[in-house]
């Protein structure tokens, strides 16, 4: 059984997913976001998400990352943040000795949805689904679960 925390990086809110996966049958444990502080500066605003990735780490122990790749935006600008945001991520991972694995939106919502076109709402839905969840976790939080649904899935491959 391998314990796998899934990481949607945003500037504003980063989802965080964790999955326990033992030979393809998937087990939820946990999810949520780290919101950022809108009013900080940028900086601070990484340091938040660092904080909040290493806290989710402590809190749940899992034994390796998944983080999705930063998608080509329109505005450079944007994509400088995100790729700024998934860095601090990845570095709170890395602190704590985690592997890290990247994968693409297309992967991400192929392994999910089976179809790498697939709408975010299609995303939640199969989340939700494969995980065998009540509710419907928020956009960001189901993205980190996806994440980590598709890397649990590779695992078996």
């Amino acid at each position: 059984m391998e314990r796998i925390l899934g990481i949607d990086p945003g500037s504003r809110v980063t989802g965080y997913g964790i999955i326990e996966s033992d030979r393809g049958n998937l087990v939820f444990v946990a999810c949520g976001v780290v919101k950022t502080t809108p009013n900080y500066p940028f900086a601070n605003r990484l340091n938040e998400i660092f904080d909040g990735i290493n806290e989710v780490i402590q809190i749940h122990d899992p034994e390796v990352a998944a983080v999705e790749e930063v998608f080509l935006s329109q505005n450079p600008g944007t994509a400088i943040k995100l790729g700024q945001a998934r860095g601090a991520a990845v570095v709170a991972a890395m602190q704590n000795g985690l592997s890290v694995s990247d994968y693409s939106p297309r992967k991400i919502k192929q392994a999910v949805a089976g179809y790498g076109q697939a709408e975010k709402e299609q995303v939640q839905h199969m989340v939700r689904v494969l995980l065998h969840l009540k509710g419907m976790p928020s956009n960001d939080a189901a993205d980190a679960l996806a994440v980590a649904i598709c890397h649990a899935n590779s695992l078996r491959l």
